[in-house]
């Protein structure tokens, strides 16, 4: 039994020996097709020619989000250069005398949320604001509602709390100057500043 066992080592040292010595670290030369070569492949230095290295594409890196003042910029999905940068709206408006934050707007705020959830060293300020129709103090109220709203929406999206400040400016500064419905949309707003 120890013969057999002594056999069947004997038999797998000699089949690694020989996988092993038939194996080469030396790389292979590629025949350059020169007669000037010597016998050992090296070419005289009087000779040489120099190549030049070829030539690569350039790698275009896709572009990343950036803020650009308070503005937020993030590569546009309809561009074919992958390099365009598009501007990412960073206005959401509200129903009137409502703080829910319209599904049309969700897609938007979801990439915004995706920025700072990646960039935890930005900081967003929510700005919000109603319409004149009402009292000082309920617009400011109002407005409050609808940026704790986005925020909200933020952090369910990953963004974190610390990276967001809520500030509400009621009725004081209009998109609209107008006293009609038109001005009034325009007004019922949250704005996004990045700092």
């Amino acid at each position: 039994m120890a013969t057999t066992r002594i056999g069947r080592l004997f038999a797998l040292g000699l089949t690694l020996a020989l996988m092993f010595g038939c194996a080469s670290n030396k790389p292979e030369e590629a025949d350059t097709g020169d007669s000037s070569a010597t016998p050992g492949g090296e070419t005289p230095t009087s000779d040489r020619r120099s190549v030049e290295p070829a030539q690569l594409p350039e790698v275009v890196k896709p572009p990343v989000p950036e803020t650009r003042g308070t503005v937020l910029w993030v590569p546009g999905s309809d561009s074919d250069s992958q390099t365009d940068l598009v501007q990412l709206p960073g206005r959401f408006y509200f129903d009137f005398d409502q703080a829910i934050v319209k599904r049309a707007g969700h897609p938007e705020l979801s990439q915004h949320a995706q920025y700072l959830a990646q960039n935890r060293s930005k900081t967003l300020r929510l700005e919000g604001h109603a319409d004149e129709r009402g009292t000082r103090e309920y617009n400011l109220a109002l407005g409050e509602r609808r940026a704790n709203a986005v925020k909200a929406y933020l952090s369910a999206q990953g963004a974190v709390g610390r990276q967001i400040e809520v500030i509400s400016y009621g009725e004081e500064k209009p998109a609209g100057a107008g006293h009609d419905e038109a001005s009034w949309a325009q007004n019922r707003r949250v704005d996004l500043v990045y700092r």
